[in-house]
């Protein structure tokens, strides 16, 4: 009944909207921080591999692959993450804050949230994962004030007719062509 409400209902989309105004906002302004000023995650990278998550009861990494990616990929590529970061912290932030691909936003900014604590970061993550949540949760819902609105339609009617090119009459698949 809750997640009906929440995904269907027209007052808990304008709750929705001033939440993900919130969450958009604390994301375009973490990304702009960092694409304007000089962000470089080396630091916080060799942070994480040097001073991982560990169980204190047997002293064993609690995210040993988690560590071993930002040890053997993410580090060799700091470039890479230097530029993927600020742009994606953005582009979250913008899609949540134009109700633009809203799910897609709110899915992309709880896995940077969940990236950020393996590596031991908590600061305003746990509040993020918790609010961005429940946007993904709400899915379309969330975007109903927003772009959204009018993307959505749009975007179904165009995998429909994509999907029905692709169907017999009776709804199974047409064999590839050679």
């Amino acid at each position: 009944m809750m997640m009906k409400f929440l995904r269907e209902n027209v007052y808990a989309a304008a709750v929705l909207l001033l939440l993900r105004l919130y969450v958009g906002y604390e994301w375009i302004t973490a990304g702009w921080h960092k694409l304007t000023g000089g962000f470089d995650a080396t630091g916080f990278i060799k942070n994480a591999v040097t001073k991982p998550i560990v169980d204190k009861a047997t002293n064993e990494l609690v995210y040993p692959t988690f560590t071993a990616f930002l040890e053997h990929f993410a580090l060799p590529n700091a470039k890479l993450f230097n530029f993927i970061i600020p742009l994606g912290e953005t582009l979250v932030g913008l899609g949540l804050i134009l109700g633009c691909l809203t799910t897609a936003a709110a899915f992309f900014g709880l896995l940077m949230n969940f990236m950020f604590l393996f590596a031991g970061t908590v600061s305003t993550n746990p509040w993020l994962i918790l609010l961005g949540g429940i946007l993904f949760l709400a899915g379309a819902n969330a975007g109903r004030f927003g772009v959204d609105f009018y993307l959505m339609p749009y975007l179904r009617r165009l995998l429909h007719k994509k999907n029905w090119h692709n169907k017999n009459v009776d709804g199974t698949p047409t064999p590839a062509h050679t």
